[in-house]
């Protein structure tokens, strides 16, 4: 098994690897990885003498795959980007989530909504969604081609609607006078009336005196 002076074995990769190189690339990994994971997994070979050769054709093939995973990513891109795809979650009156919506949580619903596996890191998501509502999600699909869809979100609690809004009266401010005036004149009236009907009841007793 050949190895560079920094222990990493030197592979030839049978299939893209995350962060390692895409199949037909030479690249280096360390052992445990390699013995582990790699060989098992036959994404590489060591590289020598022999899988060398083995290299253009790889590439060749890599080629032909990534022209297609691209096409049918784009045809993916475009079907998503008429989508709102919805769930359902627990949320207070002011809409706030009882936790929140993740990556994972994305990759999930891909797998279920849609059919199409996804990987965490192929979901644009710079912090978990906290609130209902619609939110744009942009995604990376294979062959780095972009995608973006709508997730609406619907909470099980209604949220409370804005109460509204009662005018105060400031002091020192004019205060509606409609009905106050015509209710104050008839009051000052009240007195004069009472007035005349004593002074008739008077003259009515002087009356019957004579």
């Amino acid at each position: 098994m050949e190895q560079k002076k920094s222990g990493k074995t030197k592979l030839l990769l049978l299939e893209d690897v995350v962060n390692l190189g895409k199949k037909g690339e030479l690249a280096s990994a360390k052992p445990g990885f390699v013995r582990n994971y790699l060989l098992p997994q036959k994404k590489a070979v060591v590289a020598d003498k022999r899988t060398i050769r083995m290299q253009e054709q790889l590439k060749q093939e890599r080629e032909v795959q990534a022209a297609e995973d691209k096409k049918d990513a784009q045809a993916f891109a475009a079907h998503l980007k008429e989508k709102t795809l919805t769930i359902k979650a627990k949320n207070d009156s002011q809409g706030h989530l009882y936790g929140s919506v993740t990556a994972v949580d994305i990759v999930k619903i891909m797998n279920e909504q849609e059919g199409t596996v996804i990987e965490r890191r192929n979901v644009i998501l710079p912090k978990p969604i906290k609130v209902v509502g619609v939110h744009e999600i942009n995604l990376i699909l294979k062959e780095n081609v972009p995608a973006t869809f709508k997730l609406k979100i619907e909470g099980e609690t209604k949220v409370q609607e804005a109460k509204p809004r009662v005018e105060v009266v400031e002091e020192g401010a004019e205060a509606p006078t409609e009905g106050v005036e015509a209710a104050d004149e008839a009051t000052e009236d009240l007195p004069m009336k009472s007035e005349r009907e004593k002074e008739m009841k008077e003259e009515l007793d002087e009356r019957k005196k004579d």
